[in-house]
């Protein structure tokens, strides 16, 4: 997949540039209602024999408008690889900062859409773009001038006529719900990070376990024990995760969320190798232990459950 980092109005311009059709929007999750727009860019791109082509947009626009931090399903370096993963030819990922948002609808069409080559546009029912998101879909058809086709994707719907959205999986993903997230996602839930250094407490009590630290930016599961599958170096592990501030050893309200993570049938040395963690199933809430001779037994029957929830 090429991917090019555009910038207006420094870097805006690409030479021999195939044609393409284009999906375009922020595409955060790239989750189900997400593929419907890019399966439906790619189907043009068969019919007129051209590349299908991805237009996305860095950082957030309301991380521009608000200043505040967004919680990502899919960081940058995630869409990509799940974009690739779908059959991408080509990705844009354009800078959104001041100078962009304040582009009227058909600047943007001039520099983003014609000059780009793209000979069909293709985005969800409720994409808008320009300043103030003042475009809509009828204004990129009616601004075309006969140089691309357009086609506008209805809604994708779960549980007859909620819509599939990435503010429908965070929610899912803030109750710890990673099976229904999974569903909406077309995939597991995954974060990425650093195995780092943590209190050792897990070797203390004889379950060994690896510090995930993930991105500021990424949002994580409910606090809780969940049934996990680890990559590490292209292999896949079984593993049980805590998600949390472990009470039982820390005040809840001066901690920092972490991914703990045991793996079920290895006990290798993991400092500083990157491991991505797919949440498959949640297995309980965190909770405070009276003693640690409980929260050894409770750790044992988590383990189990995991074997169990991961054997098939």
């Amino acid at each position: 997949m090429k991917i090019y980092r555009l910038r207006y109005p420094d870097s805006v311009n690409i030479r021999q540039l195939d044609a393409s059709s284009l999906a375009i929007g922020f595409f955060d999750g790239v989750h189900k209602g997400h593929q419907e727009v890019i399966r439906s860019a790619q189907k043009v791109a068969d019919d007129l024999s051209i590349e299908t082509a991805v237009m996305t947009f860095d950082p957030h626009p309301s991380q521009l408008f608000s200043g505040k931090s967004v919680g990502y399903i899919t960081p940058i370096d995630e869409k990509i690889r799940v974009l690739e993963s779908l059959g991408v030819d080509t990705l844009f990922i354009v800078s959104f900062d001041w100078e962009l948002a304040s582009l009227s609808p058909q600047r943007f069409i001039d520099i983003f859409i014609k000059k780009l080559g793209v000979k069909h546009v293709i985005a969800g029912f409720d994409f808008t773009f320009g300043s103030k998101g003042s475009g809509t879909m009828k204004d990129m058809q009616e601004l075309s001038e006969g140089k691309y086709g357009t086609t506008i994707v209805s809604k994708v719907t779960f549980d007859q006529d909620n819509k599939v959205s990435s503010t429908a999986i965070r929610q899912l993903l803030s109750k710890g719900d990673v099976e229904a997230a999974a569903e909406l996602l077309g995939r597991p839930f995954r974060t990425t990070g650093e195995v780092i250094h943590g209190e050792k407490r897990g070797r203390q009590l004889g379950f060994p376990t690896a510090n995930i630290q993930t991105a500021e930016e990424h949002i994580v599961p409910a606090n809780g024990v969940y049934a996990v599958r680890c990559l590490i170096e292209d292999t896949w592990y079984r593993g049980v995760c805590n998600m949390g501030v472990k009470p039982t050893f820390h005040d809840p309200e001066h901690r920092i969320p972490t991914a703990e993570v045991h793996l079920l049938d290895v006990n290798i040395d993991l400092y500083g190798k990157k491991m991505a963690i797919e949440w498959l199933h949640r297995i309980r809430s965190e909770q405070k232990f009276e003693s640690l001779d409980d929260l050894k037994t409770q750790i044992g029957k988590d383990k189990q459950t995991a074997k169990d929830l991961l054997s098939d």
